[in-house]
């Protein structure tokens, strides 16, 4: 579906999903989302939904991606979203239109989406899915780094002075751009 408004701009937009591992892919949603409403909202699933839908509970946890995406400037607000049907979710936010990747256009759930919302008059948008960035390739690299598939970070120290960072995996001392040292 597309943009079906007088002057091509909605009143409320809600641009779902788990905001795990905030990359460009992210971002670009959120900038597009906002060029086409007034106001924005964001809904972040919790970590339980997330666990269901994707068989995995986010590396970020949830209060921290929520204040990742509230504090992004094309979000007017951010919702903490705990259930799964998008229809209850529009029951509580009341919006107009829902943006997702263009992954999702053509696919079953893509499909019941857009009809579900069909029943009350809510557009589904679809924007372009950023394929060279995505949370599940970020996580198989943080995997790898991390080694044998645990938890990132396990053994890596951030022990050195001001301005610089120790990768314990790297045994490597750099200093960050910008900072004196």
């Amino acid at each position: 579906m597309s943009a079906g408004r007088p002057g091509g701009r909605y009143r409320v937009g809600y641009a779902p999903g788990a905001y795990d591992l905030f990359h460009i892919g992210h971002l670009n949603i959120l900038r597009h989302a906002r060029a086409q409403c007034d106001y924005l909202v964001a809904g972040v699933v919790s970590d339980e939904m997330a666990e269901q839908a994707k068989g995995r509970r986010p590396m970020i946890p949830l209060v921290e991606r929520l204040e990742i995406v509230r504090s992004v400037r094309y979000v007017d607000a951010a919702f903490v979203e705990t259930v799964p049907d998008k229809l209850e979710t529009w029951k509580q936010v009341r919006f107009d239109v829902l943006f997702k990747g263009d992954d999702w256009r053509g696919t079953p759930k893509g499909d019941k989406l857009e009809l579900d919302f069909a029943t009350v008059g809510v557009d589904v948008v679809y924007f372009p899915y950023t394929v060279h960035t995505s949370s599940t390739q970020l996580r198989r690299a943080l995997d790898v780094l991390g080694g044998r598939g645990g938890p990132v970070g396990a053994g890596a120290g951030v022990s050195a002075g001001p301005g610089m960072v120790e990768a314990s995996f790297s045994g490597e001392l750099r200093s960050v751009p910008g900072t004196t040292s």
